[in-house]
């Protein structure tokens, strides 16, 4: 099974000695070409939306960032590989995959903002109405390091249901990875239960009528972020104006995904000039700007249970919270993950919060053209809200 594969690909990846080649290569191409355009990395979901703005709507250029078109990786590992080999200097990944990828395998990378918030919904059979439905049933997850099956394994266990990886009995629920493509099609053929992934998946399903939300991730963990920006130390270390330039560009992007919904949409979808996503421009812009009428909806069948949060279905803000890094490493730790991950024993949430982000860059963009007000930010420090 290729998901299986990739797991096993990305769990050698993220140990330090098989990532000890990739990381001399890139070592050795950013020697060579000390000053290599910006090459972005992106899997075709909404969590690369900043990414590819920026980049179709020319906002690199007009920071004097030379770049290429951004390269479309259809898994984890290859993305993660091309990354940690120098192929791409900038990419994307899963928040929890960050922590994996510096505490396990000793990259020098670090991640610089957030790609977006929300953006993630748990969705389910028709026939499935609550979350005690789902024992003896199977979940997918899009990888085990992911926002997904952090929050997804809290709303289980709080509703008395065990996790397990085979064979699930009454009382338990099977967790599986499995590629966000393909898990429209599992849930129609009822080789699942449910998923937990990244849009426009859930309204895939939705538009296609064989699976329901039955919660948003926003509405359990408010304004969590799924997906942050990620590149190299070397970069960082040496070439920090490029670094602030190529930052100025993503917060731009965000903003402007943030305040143009259906622009976005248009620009992301296959119908776009670019085709950087193969999703419709309607299902795309059902995430990014659903119908009133939609919402109100998802109030009144609980799928939304926190109106008074007064989230979007996917909403845009870079600054990466200390709170939020200091919460997730304490929930991975609670967490069921698959293979080795001994090395989160010793990753202390205070200190690594610190360690993996670095802040400097966000923040001197924010400073510009009111972006604080435009992200609607009152300050860069936040009381995290988690609450089933």
């Amino acid at each position: 099974m290729q998901t299986r594969r990739d797991f096993l690909k990305l769990s050698a990846l993220f140990t330090a000695t098989a990532a000890m080649p990739l990381l001399q290569a890139c070592q050795q191409r950013a020697a060579a070409q000390a000053n290599a355009p910006l090459t972005i990395g992106y899997l075709p979901i909404l969590d690369a939306a900043p990414l590819l703005v920026a980049h179709g709507k020319g906002l690199f250029q007009k920071n004097n960032i030379e770049t290429v078109k951004p390269i479309l990786f259809r898994s984890w590992a290859s993305l993660v590989e091309a990354f940690l080999s120098g192929q791409v200097n900038l990419i994307h990944v899963l928040s929890p995959m960050s922590v994996w990828m510096r505490y396990g395998s000793l990259a020098p990378v670090r991640a610089l903002m957030w790609n977006h918030t929300c953006g993630s919904a748990l969705t389910v059979r028709p026939d499935i109405n609550q979350i005690t439905d789902l024992q003896g049933q199977t979940i997918a997850i899009p990888f085990w390091y992911s926002i997904h099956n952090v929050v997804v394994q809290q709303l289980l266990r709080q509703a008395g249901l065990q996790i397990v990886e085979k064979n699930p009995q009454l009382g338990q629920v099977r967790l599986t990875v499995m590629p966000p493509s393909d898990m429209v099609a599992a849930l129609a053929a009822k080789q699942i239960a449910g998923f937990i992934v990244a849009e426009p998946f859930n309204a895939l399903a939705e538009a296609k009528g064989v699976g329901k939300i039955l919660r948003f991730s926003g509405d359990i963990w408010r304004e969590h972020a799924c997906c942050l920006t990620m590149m190299h130390d070397h970069d960082i270390n040496t070439r920090s104006d490029w670094v602030q330039n190529v930052i100025n560009a993503l917060v731009q992007a965000a903003a402007f995904a943030k305040h143009n919904r259906v622009e976005t949409a248009e620009l992301l979808a296959k119908q776009g000039i670019n085709k950087y996503t193969p999703h419709d421009v309607a299902v795309l812009r059902n995430v990014l700007q659903p119908e009133p009428v939609q919402w109100a909806k998802y109030e009144r069948n609980g799928a939304i249970r926190h109106a008074d949060w007064q989230q979007k279905r996917i909403d845009f803000q870079p600054f990466p919270f200390q709170s939020y890094s200091e919460l997730l490493i304490k929930l991975l730790k609670e967490t069921h993950l698959a293979g080795v991950n001994t090395f989160l024993q010793d990753v202390q949430p205070e200190i690594a919060s610190q360690e993996l982000f670095d802040t400097r860059f966000v923040e001197k963009s924010l400073q510009q053209h009111d972006l604080m007000k435009q992200f609607g930010l009152q300050s860069l420090q936040r009381v995290e809200q988690f609450k089933i």
